[in-house]
């Protein structure tokens, strides 16, 4: 069994914050103290939870006919892993029946485009999307994405068994995860929260979110708001 190391109390730890900032008021500072306590637990909940999901038991084998087109090519699952042992797949909503792609995917994209790089030093990246291979690479290029990789589901099944389309056959998003260990590809992981799991007053979302944009704006005092989101063009 894994050894736990015992933690200090979040209160405690907060103690040792000596920042202050000027012509702040000592009610702020109380505040402030109050939830960067709150701040400590949410980071050691955020961990626990990631030690829960690494601790999963093996998922489903992959077994069905996945086909894809990408750059430079077709192949099946097994060749989106390229040399990695981990593959992550984001399914993309921009279908055949879509003018254009959903603006809330593409906004998540943007940012991620600017940590593919990175990511694939530790596990392989895909996205898919239901279109044909040109449409998502001209998008990609209007775009000025460089290091995402695109994939069209050429066949279908892929977002068919793992939740990129919804029960009315509509574009869905969707986050999978899928190891390679000993030559037996898996599911391993998928975000699983939807509409009917949102709290009252909240926008369906996972947790952690997977959006850098909302993260930054849950820091400010506007917030997320209730009736912006992002868009794929803007007007001055």
């Amino acid at each position: 069994m894994a050894h736990t190391p015992t933690l200090v109390p979040a209160a405690e730890l907060a103690k040792l914050n000596l920042m202050i900032f000027p012509n702040e008021s000592a009610d702020y500072r109380r505040a402030r103290n109050a939830l960067f306590v709150e701040e400590i637990e949410l980071r050691r909940h955020i961990e626990r939870v990631a030690e829960q999901r690494r601790a999963l038991p093996p998922g489903g084998e992959v077994t069905g006919d996945y086909r894809f087109e990408g750059e430079e090519g077709p192949h099946d699952l097994a060749g989106l892993f390229g040399d990695k042992q981990t593959l992550v797949v984001y399914s993309y909503m921009f279908g055949p029946q879509r003018e254009r792609p959903c603006p809330m995917c593409t906004s998540l994209l943007s940012a991620w485009d600017g940590e593919a790089r990175d990511i694939g030093q530790r596990v392989a990246l895909a996205v898919v999307a239901r279109s044909p291979i040109e449409r998502l690479l001209a998008f990609k290029k209007e775009r000025g994405w460089r290091d995402l990789k695109l994939y069209s589901d050429t066949n279908g099944n892929f977002s068919r068994d793992y939740h990129g389309i919804d029960k009315n056959g509509s574009d869905d998003s969707a986050i999978n995860v899928f190891t390679r260990r000993d030559g037996t590809i898996r599911h391993y992981w998928s975000g699983e929260m939807g509409s009917e799991t949102a709290d009252p007053g909240q926008d369906p979302r996972g947790a952690p979110d997977l959006m850098p944009i909302w993260t930054i704006l849950d820091m400010t005092p506007e917030g997320r708001g209730t009736d912006w989101y992002p868009k794929l063009n803007y007007q001055d």
